[in-house]
């Protein structure tokens, strides 16, 4: 009788050893994933438009300056981000001449990226949220 309740108190033990350990990696995983990508490049996860292969690209560095490439134009920007807000405070876009798909294209994703208000990440996935949810991926190249 005595080596049973030894056995279910070792069992217990390790038991509890084994849930500690899994429920200790769990901040680490979702720290890994609660943090702004600073310092990353992002492409917005779209398809290209018609008879192009760019897709407009967030490219952050590590104190929150962004090169935004667009549809057609660039812009420079600074984000602020506080926990899960964010603001984009975007400078003046440079001024090529493309065609009027792309330059709506422009003005749109401008606009979107303007009225976003709080993040979140996927993975490489970074969501932005605002009048229109925005999804851009980590490049991987």
């Amino acid at each position: 009788m005595p080596s049973s309740r030894l056995l279910a108190i070792c069992f217990l033990r390790c038991f509890a050893v084994a849930c500690l350990a899994v429920l200790g990696s769990v901040p680490v995983s979702l720290a890994a994933e609660s943090t702004f990508p600073f310092d990353k490049e992002l492409l917005l996860d779209v398809k290209p438009m018609k008879g192009s292969k760019r897709v407009p690209i967030l490219g952050i560095g590590p104190k929150g300056e962004i090169a935004i490439d667009l549809w057609c134009n660039s812009v420079e920007a600074q984000i602020v981000v506080v926990d899960s807000t964010i603001t984009i405070l975007t400078g003046q876009k440079t001024e090529r001449q493309c065609d009027p798909a792309r330059m709506r294209g422009d003005d749109d994703l401008l606009a979107a990226l303007q009225q976003v208000t709080s993040w979140r990440r996927e993975g490489d996935v970074l969501m932005l949220r605002g009048s229109k949810t925005l999804r851009f991926r980590q490049a991987s190249n």
